[in-house]
């Protein structure tokens, strides 16, 4: 820091200035200090930032479910939303989160000296736990249930899963089948309760509940069954990768899509707009969890409180090619 302030005729404070984003700096010196920085390839010690600020910049993540698409979109949300306001993000990704994994991966991060942390925690089990894990540092959860202990960011799950059953309704279904979720996943519980009461506010029937694991191959084994239910033309799939399954499975029985079965998934991954037919879904707003999550997190750490409260993001039906009206009656 002092070679860059000889270099630029300045204090090292000046210097000190400039690389903090303080105020009181002429745009011109703040210009002279940064040619400085960057012939000199100097780079900031962060250890001894943090020694002398008591802030180490730096913010946890802890996550569950490996590659599985909505985690992993939460993950990118909340490191884009931690990059913009100058924060490094940590991450530590606990694959299914049992046996205490997740509080032994948030003791480690607070270890390492994290100013706070968020948990990706849609699991029933972890649920539980947050409010011990919050004494101790900032923290907010995002997909758990409410908790009077910490911020909750979540998607509207119910909401989701009624559009898409009520979509499918109003397009003349008499009822909609659903391949469910692993039942100890927040989202799956809400995506079935969604689903439930659309079907009973339309007094339509509420068919038995076919479960998957999140992969296509749990929703093929699930497209095989229902592709031999010659009454099913409606079925809701609460994740656009259990859909793949089910699409290929009704396909290679010889059940037309959609004309003779009607799908729509969850999610809108990437690839939705390019399934044989493109998937009708709903779509969740990842990036905007992340925003959100992130700025509840900075609130606790500037102001040492938190507001437990749950903040929900509304999705999106967004309407494709592979749902339309029932076949005629034979």
């Amino acid at each position: 820091m002092h070679d860059v302030a000889r270099l630029a005729g300045v204090s090292h404070q000046t210097v000190s200035r400039v690389l903090n984003g303080s105020d009181g700096v002429s745009s011109r010196t703040r210009a002279v200090v940064l040619a400085a920085i960057d012939e000199l390839g100097y780079r900031p010690n962060s250890a001894a930032r943090t020694l002398v600020t008591g802030r180490s910049k730096v913010l946890g993540l802890v996550t569950i479910g490996g590659a599985l698409y909505g985690p992993m979109s939460m993950l990118y949300g909340v490191e884009a939303a931690a990059r913009e306001e100058g924060y490094i993000l940590t991450v530590a990704n606990v694959g299914g989160g049992e046996g205490g994994s997740v509080e032994r991966a948030v003791t480690r991060l607070e270890r390492q000296g994290v100013e706070g942390i968020v948990v990706v925690a849609p699991l029933t089990s972890v649920g539980e736990s947050l409010s011990t894990m919050a004494r101790h540092l900032p923290l907010v959860a995002i997909e758990s249930s409410v908790n009077p202990a910490l911020p909750v960011i979540a998607v509207d799950q119910i909401a989701g899963a009624r559009a898409a059953t009520e979509h499918l309704l109003a397009l003349g279904h008499r009822t909609v089948w659903h391949v469910a979720g692993p039942g100890h996943f927040y989202e799956a519980q809400e995506r079935v309760s969604g689903w439930t009461a659309a079907l009973e506010d339309a007094g339509a029937e509420v068919p038995p509940l076919l479960y998957g694991d999140w992969g296509a191959p749990t929703g093929y084994d699930a497209g095989q069954i229902l592709a031999r239910m010659p009454d099913v033309t409606a079925v809701f799939v609460a994740n656009d990768s259990m859909a793949v399954g089910v699409l290929r499975a009704l396909r290679e029985n010889g059940r037309a899509l959609p004309g003779d079965i009607s799908v729509v998934g969850f999610d809108d991954i990437p690839e939705a707009g390019y399934f044989s037919p493109p998937l009708t879904t709903v779509r969740q707003p990842f990036e905007e969890v992340g925003r959100r999550s992130l700025k509840a997190l900075l609130a606790q750490i500037e102001t040492g409180e938190s507001v437990p409260e749950r903040h929900v993001i509304e999705p999106e039906l967004v309407i494709r090619e592979s749902t339309a009206p029932p076949p005629p009656a034979q």
